[in-house]
Formats: structure tokens, sequence, C-alpha cells
């Protein structure tokens, strides 16, 4: 078992936030579109390339998605509208996924350079962690971030996940810019030393998506952004 497996197991076990997990069980059934779906209803691990030198983080599992299938960006609508499935066509686009969509944990998608991960692992009411649940697990993410060891860049879905990095860096002794890194689309945050470099990108919810705030070449955009900052930090380090 790697350090990684056991982090999942570990992770998954966890039951810190009452509010979480009644909520990521009660939410069971409640859509009909999953009414007969057997739910993950359990924290989220990360998934994708283990030697990945980029790490997606977003704000939390979706209730029918994620908390419903147990993969990150994963299930989340029945449109072809949802986050996951803006998100993975960017991948898709940008060569980080082999697939354009993300249904279910079995559909075949594999990540390649790229690990996905969120700042809260459980499915939080109307999406909106509380301050005492985005600290619970921010340990989580510090975890697992530490067993990346190729990461160069770190990409942050929105504003949450983007304000609880510059934190988590900062209390590990990243240089963090003065002042204060602002979130904004397309923003690149340099910690110095061998800290990854921060992106930030809007969230690809509906809300930002179907308003035309966030569009496909967007977020491809800041992928592509990603992958040539990875590509040069690995040739400056030799890795």
């Amino acid at each position: 078992m790697t350090k990684l497996d056991t982090h999942r197991a570990e992770l998954v076990a966890c039951a810190r936030c009452p509010r979480l997990v009644r909520f990521r069980t009660e939410v069971t059934g409640t859509k009909k579109a999953f009414a007969g779906d057997v739910y993950w209803s359990r924290p989220v691990p990360g998934f994708g390339d283990a030697k990945a030198r980029v790490v997606l983080v977003g704000l939390a599992p979706a209730p029918h998605g994620s908390n419903r299938t147990g993969r990150m960006f994963t299930g989340d609508g029945t449109d072809g509208m949802g986050s996951s499935d803006f998100l993975m066509r960017a991948l898709h686009a940008t060569g980080f996924a082999n697939r354009d969509s993300s249904v279910r944990a079995d559909d075949g998608l594999a990540l390649t350079d790229l690990w996905m991960t969120a700042a809260v692992r459980c499915a939080p009411p109307d999406n909106k962690p509380a301050p005492d649940e985005v600290a619970n697990c921010a340990p989580w993410l510090d975890r697992e971030l530490a067993l990346l060891p190729r990461v160069r860049v770190v990409v942050a879905l929105g504003k949450l996940a983007f304000d609880r990095l510059v934190l988590s860096f900062g209390a590990r002794g990243a240089e963090i810019p003065r002042p204060r890194p602002k979130f904004a689309h397309g923003a690149e945050v340099r910690l110095g030393g061998a800290f990854p470099v921060l992106l930030a990108t809007y969230h690809p919810s509906r809300q930002n998506t179907q308003t035309g705030k966030l569009s496909p070449g967007m977020l491809a955009d800041v992928f592509r952004q990603a992958a040539r900052i990875a590509s040069d930090r690995g040739r400056v380090s030799g890795g």
C-alpha cells in the first residue's frame, strides 16, 4: 500500500464535521434522476496521476455528483452542462484527460500529469461549507499535496480554494507576495523556492458557465498556462 493509499483510507473514514456527515447521507435519493443509485456518501478522495505536475483544487463535492459517484468532478449533471462536464471538456482539449466527460467512477477516465482534489471533501448544503468545516478539512489537502512530489503548479477553481491555498502555502513558509494576492481569473502567484506556482480560475459552476462569465476557451487557456509553467519549471529543476 502506498502512502497515497493510506491517506485515502484514512480520509474516507473522516467524520469530523457533524453537519456535513448528516447532509452527505440525507441527500441520498432526493434527486429524481438518481433515485435508484447507491450513493458514496463519504469524504471524496483525490483522483488522477500520482506523478502529476499539475494539481487541480476545487471547492467541494456536489451532493449528487462526487458525493454520489465517489470520484472528484464526476456525475453532477444529466444534461451535459454540469461542472464536471464543462471541466472535462477543457481537460480533454488540453491533453490532461483521455475523455471529455466524467459520469461515473468506472467510465474509463484517466488523467495524465494531473491530480484532482478539493478544499472540502464532503458535500456541503447549498455548496457553502462553513469556515470551521474548511479549516477541519485543510490538513487533508496539505497532506495530499505533500504526497505528490512532482507538483509544479496548483490550479484553484474559485475563490475559496484560492484563499485556502494561499493560507496553506503561507503556513508552510512560502513567500506570499505583498499586497496579499487577490483572487482573479487567470491570476498567477509565484511563491518562491520549491513551492508550486498558484493559478486561479473561475469555478465551472452553472452560474458562471451559463452566464458566460467562464467560457470553454477561458478555462482551457488556464490549463494550457499550467502545462507551460509545469514544463518550464521541470526543465529548470531537471525533473
